[in-house]
């Protein structure tokens, strides 16, 4: 099976001979970012924000990734840059089809001469890592938006996958972290040595998720009435999200108060999981599912706080889009929480399944408007930290320095 190529607008399907970058530009650097799937997920932004901001009089810029995903869309939309889509490159364990994408960005690499790979995420980060390598890059970066591994894993699982890590950072020429909590994890493994990484935030465009516009107008759409505090889960429908927990804080509180109405943006293999668990609590007519959205300013718009229950994370976009739309935060105290989220300040951290902790904040912020607003504008004051415009400059200064030491 063949990679397939697309250029600006152009059509996304069939064969087509690979695309050449422009000829006698050779003060460009060519850099290559490669990632497992376009799904919308707040590593998959972050590359495609990344890709849009970089300046064309510097760089020659092209992506390599699955196919499939909500935002394959965006990427056909982004000008100027190589768009190589490789079906097999999937982010299960398939050996037979990640030997093919492997040898798809081994030759991909070889044919474009890029100076620059960085891959994002663990499967496309082990193998374009190596296939670079073995393709002569001089220059790979890698960014960590959260580790493969985590502590919810058997044993040998999650040992095979810091080894692979620890493998794959010996090819590397700079690693990425996106908080100073997955730094912490690398350093503890002995992935990388100690102050060996830069920091890029998973960052957001905070000007978009500031924009003012008129709230709760799409609560009518939704069949929620007007009159109840809406509480919003924004997620991918995964076991890392552990998204049935969110339906458990949402029964837990329904318990107490009839003035909350629930809702979950998202998607995923647990949808099943979170219908049934709905059906048993029933709680259906408190809980709306809406699906992915793409307009995620407009559905903050539509929030009065935001709870994320997540296993394990690097630092989750959902943070700093709350805190742009002035939204207080209950979430899980995992990884990179504690650098967006301040405990008490502009919301609260629970340890993971802790049910009746987060209800209980929950609770709390239900029954106080004005301690909702002020948390919300606490968290506002400080999201700029996390704007898309600080991790694309970081990144340039970063590529800079490693290409004037080849």
């Amino acid at each position: 099976m063949s990679a397939r190529f697309s250029q600006n607008q152009g059509n996304t399907g069939g064969h087509r001979p690979p695309l050449q970058f422009s000829k006698g530009l050779s003060v460009k650097t060519k850099v290559f970012h490669v990632i497992t799937k376009l799904e919308l997920g707040g590593a998959q932004k972050v590359t495609l924000m990344t890709l849009e901001r970089l300046p064309r009089d510097q760089y020659e810029l092209g992506l390599a990734t699955g196919p499939e995903g909500l935002l394959v869309e965006w990427a056909n939309r982004i000008p100027d840059i190589h768009r190589v889509w490789i079906p097999t490159l999937v982010r299960e364990v398939r050996p037979l089809q990640d030997a093919t994408a492997f040898l798809k960005l081994w030759n991909l690499f070889r044919r474009e001469r890029p100076q620059v790979v960085h891959t994002h995420s663990s499967k496309a980060g082990i193998l374009g890592r190596w296939a670079a390598r073995l393709a002569g890059v001089p220059v790979i970066f890698h960014t960590a938006h959260g580790f493969s591994f985590n502590d919810f894993q058997p044993t040998l699982i999650r040992n095979l996958y810091i080894w692979l890590e620890r493998m794959a950072t010996k090819v590397t020429t700079k690693l990425v972290v996106v908080s100073y909590a997955n730094a912490a994890t690398g350093e503890r493994h002995r992935i990388f040595r100690k102050k060996d990484w830069v920091l890029c935030r998973d960052a957001i465009s905070v000007e978009e998720f500031m924009q003012p516009g008129p709230r709760r107008r799409k609560l009518g759409e939704w069949n929620i009435p007007q009159d109840k505090v809406i509480v919003g889960m924004v997620a991918c429908f995964k076991p890392q999200k552990s998204p049935v927990d969110f339906v458990d804080v949402a029964a837990r509180v329904l318990s107490e108060t009839s003035a909350a109405h629930f809702v979950m943006a998202g998607d995923g293999e647990l949808r099943p999981a979170i219908e049934a668990r709905i059906r048993k609590l029933g709680i259906g007519e408190h809980i709306t599912l809406l699906g992915w959205q793409k307009d995620m300013p407009e559905v903050y718009r539509n929030l009065d706080l935001v709870v994320l229950t997540s296993l394990w994370e690097g630092l989750p976009c959902v943070f700093s889009e709350a805190m742009a739309g002035g939204l207080p935060i209950v979430a899980t105290n995992v990884d990179g929480a504690r650098e967006a989220i301040v405990d008490g300040d502009n919301g609260y951290l629970h340890e993971p399944h802790d049910i009746e902790g987060m209800a209980t904040s929950v609770l709390k912020l239900i029954a106080d408007p004005e301690f909702r607003l002020e948390m919300g504008r606490r968290g506002k004051s400080r999201v700029m930290e996390f704007d898309i415009s600080t991790s694309v400059a970081t990144l340039e200064s970063a590529y800079k320095e490693c290409l004037a030491s080849l």
